[in-house]
């Protein structure tokens, strides 16, 4: 009947008509989406390293896991970059001599890490260890992923120092120790300072903005 030849006509009439153009929704993952990354994993490394740093100065013995054990850097320390620079003049830096500072560290400290993970006499302070040594290797990747969004290029030169902390070996257990107890003092100052920069530098560069884009098809 009519309505048949209607809905018939309909259907044909759809079936002819162009494409219409389709609406993709994308997110374009810049440099700041990628400076919120590196920020909240610093943070979790803080969190991390809390708990690490407390069970391996235990696993030291004292004097390294007293409160108020606060001993002089020895001048075989001085290998672990240190992170005791003058606020003022940190902050001074540009963006991207921060950024390759801490790169350089971050590669430098996993080095050392991963020695100690080698050393260290018990099965669960070695899983903890290896654990925060993949998280700190994606913080170094992380960092770079930034360094490359913001078109800086990567620090040249090795990422890891030829030696590790303790060779030549050190002269008794006590200053074994003292080096290892450094290399976690370090550690925490560089993330405290580190997660301070991200959350600077992310407000700096605008988040990353999600776009429609128009494709169409059929024409």
């Amino acid at each position: 009947g009519d309505s048949w030849g209607i809905f018939t006509f309909l259907c044909a009439a759809l079936c002819n008509l162009p494409a219409l153009p389709a609406l993709n929704c994308s997110e374009e993952l810049g440099a700041g989406q990628s400076i919120q990354q590196t920020y909240d994993l610093t943070r979790y490394l803080e969190h991390q390293l809390r708990t690490l740093a407390g069970t391996y100065l235990n696993y030291l013995g004292p004097p390294f896991n007293e409160p108020d054990f606060n001993p002089p850097r020895l001048a075989r320390a001085e290998r672990v970059p240190s992170a005791t620079v003058d606020l003022d003049l940190w902050r001074g830096l540009t963006d991207n001599a921060r950024l390759a500072a801490n790169y350089r560290a971050y590669s430098r400290l996993l080095c050392y890490l991963r020695v100690l993970d080698r050393q260290v006499g018990t099965a669960e302070l070695r899983h903890r260890l290896a654990h925060f040594c993949a998280s700190l290797q994606g913080l170094v990747l992380s960092i770079g992923g930034v360094m490359s969004s913001l078109g800086y290029p990567l620090p040249a030169g090795p990422a890891a120092p030829p030696a590790p902390p303790g060779a030549p070996a050190a002269s008794n257990d006590f200053l074994k120790k003292m080096d290892d107890f450094w290399l976690l003092k370090e550690l925490q100052t560089w993330l405290w300072r580190s997660a301070k920069d991200f959350n600077r530098l992310k407000k700096k560069v605008p988040p990353a903005v999600v776009t429609l884009r128009l494709e169409a098809r059929g024409f």
